[in-house]
């Protein structure tokens, strides 16, 4: 059921005292929290629920929760258990008195996302940007100049070998064929996890043709018990539905090889690419690409994301320019003047090609555009700020939507971070302002 609104007449405490009794009201979550929009964010939130059964939990809760994680780097947990202790946050979730016990599960978060999907999620992150225009955080000219890149986001997996995902599918099936009653002639389990270790010792020997002859027999193994497991569940349909999605899996993994396009690199999360960075210390990194966009020239509160996405299947960067600056500009109703991107945009798709501007480029650059070309590289500390300090750095959310939905809450979780640290720095210069005008009046009445 939708959950109840939060504008609700209030029932009050006389024996209690109110947050904003409390707490600095001048602070700056709390000026954050008086500059989203709540009643335009639980509207759309109501969309996604029923008007019958149970009522859900509030929207303003959830939604602060997710934002709350992801502006100081928290984990679903750490979110809930700093809720419990931190009346700023549980202001800024739309709590009048202070709650000793937060009245959900963990789990909730994760319903919620899966509940509210892409769509929902890039509203947070229009919101961010609507709250920066509003404070005068951000300006209309600084949209006009923006600089596009893509990233990875990396996924929580281990380094894929080929011994190590075949090992995974065999106690993978085996587990599944126990779960179903399903009786097969041998599991494998157990001579598969002493070839694993024999495997990995010999490369670690350097004994390449005993590794490659371990790998062998490991792949021997899971195909013996992929054709067990279809000989056993050949008659039965239902057992063939519970089967479907581990034994295609299985088989994926059974016939990859080194040159295969389509390869799996993890059991849990098939959905991972491998992509080639090129980089010393890391010349391969397994998740998904990402694009970001960012202004030039800073705002009065600095550098925002001004759109995100995650994009599967590796495109090339040329072909994410086009959709990625429509996005953008339907997110902000502002279209880009000049766009400034890097070597990899070589061959774009940008219908209006004399707006783009890649870096090192001599043909038609002006002394101000030559100016704004060197900033381009700016969009790189954002890009690092994001993965390290908003999330974007190791995916542990699950599936396609998971990267999709940790990509647009990393960047609204920086976007009001960033408001967050301006109105701070705001509030601290006026109050020296105040203190340097005061100073000299103090001086004269002392003598």
């Amino acid at each position: 059921m939708r959950p109840n609104p939060q504008d609700l007449p209030q029932t009050y405490d006389i024996f209690r005292s109110q947050l904003t009794q409390v707490i600095n009201m001048r602070h700056e979550l709390v000026l954050l929290s008086q500059a989203i929009d709540w009643k335009y964010l639980e509207e759309r939130n109501a969309e996604f629920y029923k008007d019958e059964g149970r009522p859900g939990v509030t929207a303003r809760l959830m939604i602060g929760l997710h934002l709350l994680k992801n502006m100081f780097n928290l984990s679903d947990e750490n979110v809930c258990e700093r809720w419990v202790y931190d009346p700023y946050f549980q202001f800024f979730c739309g709590e009048i008195y202070f709650q000793h016990k937060l009245d959900m599960e963990r789990s909730s978060m994760t319903h919620w996302r899966k509940r509210v999907g892409e769509k929902f999620l890039e509203t947070l992150v229009q919101e961010s940007l609507h709250s920066a225009f509003k404070l005068g955080a951000l300006e209309t000219k600084d949209v006009k100049r923006i600089a596009v890149d893509t990233t990875v986001q990396p996924k929580a997996v281990t380094f894929p070998t080929d011994a190590k995902l075949r090992y995974k599918a065999i106690l993978a099936l085996g587990n599944l064929a126990k779960r179903e009653e399903v009786e097969l002639r041998q599991s494998y389990v157990r001579v598969a996890r002493q070839i694993l270790i024999k495997a990995s010792r010999y490369r670690h020997a350097k004994q390449m043709k005993r590794a490659k002859k371990a790998e062998k027999k490991l792949k021997t193994y899971l195909g013996r018990i992929i054709r067990d497991i279809q000989r056993k569940i050949e008659s039965s349909d239902p057992l063939k539905e519970k089967f479907f999605s581990s034994l295609h899996k299985a088989i994926r993994i059974l016939n990859q090889t080194k040159d295969s396009k389509d390869k799996i690199y993890s059991w849990h999360a098939p959905e991972v690419e491998c992509i080639a960075k090129g980089k010393a210390d890391k010349p391969y990194e397994f998740g998904c690409k990402v694009s970001l966009i960012t202004n030039v020239n800073a705002a009065p509160a600095g550098h925002f994301v001004l759109h995100t996405a995650a994009l599967h299947g590796r495109p090339f960067d040329g072909h994410t320019l086009k959709p990625m600056v429509e996005a953008m500009q339907s997110w902000t109703g502002i279209e880009p003047e000049r766009i400034y991107v890097d070597k990899g945009y070589q061959g774009h798709n940008y219908p209006k090609k004399l707006r783009v501007f890649k870096s090192g480029q001599k043909r038609g650059v002006t002394k101000a555009i030559k100016k704004e070309l060197k900033r381009r590289s700016v969009i790189e500390p954002i890009i690092g700020h994001v993965k390290h300090e908003h999330r974007l750095c190791r995916n542990y959310l699950q599936g396609w939507l998971g990267d999709k939905a940790n990509a647009l809450l990393a960047a609204a979780g920086y976007n009001f971070r960033l408001i967050l640290n301006w109105l701070k720095d705001l509030f601290l210069f006026i109050l020296i302002l105040i203190t340097t005008f005061l100073e000299p009046t103090r001086l004269q009445e002392s003598f």
